[in-house]
């Protein structure tokens, strides 16, 4: 981190996660070729096919979408004293920098049972942008960092685990 960086958010896990994904792919596509050969005398094996094509398929969408989530936000002095920068840096290691004017919505979602929160993160003229999840930031850096910006912050839908009071 550069002098005079303020951090933002950061991840718990900025890993891509590609071992655990591996491992999963493989048994999953084993206990299928399995399934398959066992109900090939039967001629019903065309399932296995069509439920790994699709498994598959599922796999490569949420890669993807994992890529595009983001693991730390810092926001950086402009340029020769330059408005600030917000410098976004996602899982698949894309660094990018935004004028911290056009953040739109900062919403931090905290997990009542984990003690993590995560990020939904608007930018004025971009798609909505999920962070993982990390520890919860102080709102207050957010709304010096972004001015412009409507900070919110809730609680999750869920409810904590066990037999409530």
């Amino acid at each position: 981190m550069a002098a005079g960086e303020v951090v933002l958010w950061e991840a718990d896990d900025k890993s891509m996660r590609m071992v655990p994904r591996l491992q999963r792919m493989g048994v999953t596509a084993g206990l299928l070729c399995l399934l398959g050969l066992l109900m090939w005398s039967a001629s019903h094996a065309t399932w296995a096919l069509y439920a790994g094509a699709l498994y598959l398929l599922g796999e490569i969408a949420h890669w993807a979408w994992d890529r595009r989530r983001l693991v730390e936000a810092h926001i950086v002095p402009g340029e020769a004293d330059g408005p600030a920068r917000l410098r976004l840096r996602r899982v698949g290691g894309r660094i990018t920098e935004h004028d911290a004017h056009r953040v739109a919505r900062v919403l931090v979602i905290y997990d009542n049972v984990h003690n993590l929160a995560r990020l939904r993160l608007s930018l004025r003229g971009r798609p909505l942008l999920f962070g993982r999840p990390g520890l919860p930031p102080a709102l207050t850096t957010w709304q010096q960092a972004c001015p412009r910006a409507q900070v919110d912050d809730r609680s999750a839908h869920w409810g904590m685990p066990g037999v409530p009071d």
